[in-house]
């Protein structure tokens, strides 16, 4: 049996356009009601660049657990199929503790721009406590269970300023699920606090302080503020 080869086709040729327009007619569909053909999607980096805060977006991880961190969540990528990028899948999280201005939310971006650049794919989101509180809030505008649910099943998350709001009831339960759902499906997530580790259990509660403490690699940032040490210099 003789197969025909075919060249291949680029997206948006001719040949893929005079198909595509086929079969919209033998489904009686108007070609002119189809949007067009999204242009390529950026670089990886060029695409990562676009979502990190203007202050981060030069970000390097050079600590040694950062970078460690880094190591470890890339070996546990995986690719989706034959010949696909490896994607970041499951993996450990870290807890980076330490004053305002020592430089943790710097290596938390930095560990995820240095992901892209080895060429693990990265799906992932940030927020601080503060404001994830705010959009869980009841009364807002949005879904808040739809919310947690985003939060809480992205390959990665980085959870900036955990500690930072004022201790509810409300703040412990939305962060106890949060963190429990992150635990159970063992997704990495990078952790900030001003907190010193001993105080989060009396700030965040027993069930909360158990989990992170299990979940997480610790890492206790020397106390200084750089930001102070950049301005003074």
């Amino acid at each position: 049996m003789r197969t025909r080869s075919r060249e291949p086709q680029t997206l948006g040729s001719d040949g893929t356009l005079e198909r595509m327009a086929r079969i919209l007619a033998a489904r009686n569909i108007d070609p002119a009601a189809v949007t067009s053909v999204e242009e390529p999607e950026p670089a990886p980096l060029d695409a990562l660049l676009t979502r990190i805060p203007s202050r981060y977006q030069g970000a390097v991880a050079d600590h040694p657990k950062a970078l460690a961190w880094v190591r470890e969540v890339a070996e546990a990528a995986v690719a989706p199929g034959i010949g696909a990028r490896r994607q970041v899948a499951t993996g450990p999280s870290l807890l980076m503790a330490g004053v305002v201005g020592a430089g943790k939310t710097w290596q938390a971006y930095g560990a995820i721009r240095r992901l892209v650049q080895e060429g693990i794919g990265v799906r992932w989101r940030a927020t601080t406590a503060a404001d994830l509180y705010a959009e869980l809030r009841p009364g807002s505008d949005t879904d808040s269970e739809r919310v947690l649910a985003s939060y809480s099943r992205v390959p990665l998350l980085i959870l900036d300023d955990l500690g930072a709001a004022r201790s509810t009831e409300f703040v412990e339960e939305q962060t106890y699920r949060l963190i429990n759902r992150r635990y159970n499906h063992e997704l990495p997530t990078l952790v900030t606090t001003n907190l010193r580790i001993g105080d989060l259990r009396a700030h965040l509660g027993d069930r909360v302080a158990s989990r992170l403490s299990q979940m997480t690699e610790r890492v206790e940032f020397e106390p200084v503020d750089r930001r102070r040490q950049r301005r003074a210099a």
